[in-house]
């Protein structure tokens, strides 16, 4: 099964959710040769209830995951800490929707959560906790105290740091990995489809539909990570795109339209909407 761990359903931030564009990249993810990602938004993104509401909506649960036209989908969050860097949780659906309320007074700059903090709130939930690019710049968390590292369940070897600078990446997060005996994976980081594939995990297990089966083949090691040879092009190629497209938008223009065109929607898009509104 090839899994992204690192994905996002929206364009950026600032912008409203549309179900065009998130439909968009789930299709790609899978035109793109994966089984499987974690759908890791960002904890302070505008409409992050309503995101994954329309995956709850519009996919069949199977375990901890949706089912989405053949592409399986975990819940997750990328949540900013105040020491400088990102966390990843995995999680059930309805576990990561209240984390992310409960986050609310946290979500501006200046008031983001110690780390210890953030780790104590994950407690009380049935999560999977990651380092997100624990090496990029403006990040610390290979600086936090041991017992709190210790608090990792995995960490991010991330695709668009790779692209950059594959030797340093992996030589930094392997070697972190193997001082806290933690497992390394791969997320693409991707917020538009072209970067979907530039580096994936690939496990021996097929059937893989909960967080207790997705622990235990991490920990296991039965898995593999899997670089494109084109990876930097590919994130490269999609730091353009989503440039462009906030451009489009920032001069007025949709920039969904203009990356999809004119088209009609399929009935399971419909009956999801639908399902969502009522």
């Amino acid at each position: 099964m090839y899994l992204d761990f690192h994905t996002h359903g929206k364009l950026a931030k600032y912008l409203l959710f549309s179900t065009e564009y998130t439909d968009w990249l789930l299709g790609e993810a899978k035109n793109a040769g994966l089984d499987a990602i974690c759908l890791t938004e960002h904890f302070n993104t505008q409409q992050f209830d309503t995101l994954y509401g329309y995956i709850a909506a519009r996919g069949t649960p199977e375990g901890d995951s949706f089912v989405i036209d053949g592409l399986r989908v975990f819940p997750g969050m990328e949540t900013d800490i105040a020491e400088g860097g990102h966390v990843l949780c995995l999680g059930p659906m309805e576990a990561i929707r209240e984390l992310n309320r409960r986050l609310e007074p946290h979500k501006a700059k200046g008031r983001f959560l110690p780390f210890a903090q953030l780790a104590a709130l994950f407690d009380e939930y049935p999560v999977l906790v990651g380092a997100g690019h624990p090496y990029r710049d403006g990040g610390h968390i290979p600086e936090l105290p041991p017992e709190l590292l210790a608090r990792f369940d995995f960490l991010d070897l991330n695709g668009k740091d790779v692209a950059e600078d594959r030797a340093r990446t992996e030589e930094l997060t392997y070697g972190l990995g193997r001082a806290l005996g933690k497992p390394v994976v791969a997320g693409s980081d991707t917020h538009q489809a072209v970067q979907y594939g530039c580096i994936r995990t690939r496990f021996a297990r097929e059937d893989i539909t909960s967080l207790d089966q997705l622990a235990t083949e991490m920990r296991a090691g039965r898995y593999e990570i899997c670089v494109h040879p084109e990876a930097a092009f590919r994130v490269k190629t999609a730091g353009l795109l989503k440039r462009s497209l906030k451009e489009i938008h920032a001069l007025g223009g949709d920039y969904v339209s203009v990356l999809l065109g004119q088209g009609g929607e399929s009935p399971a898009v419909l009956a999801a909407k639908r399902r969502l509104a009522g």
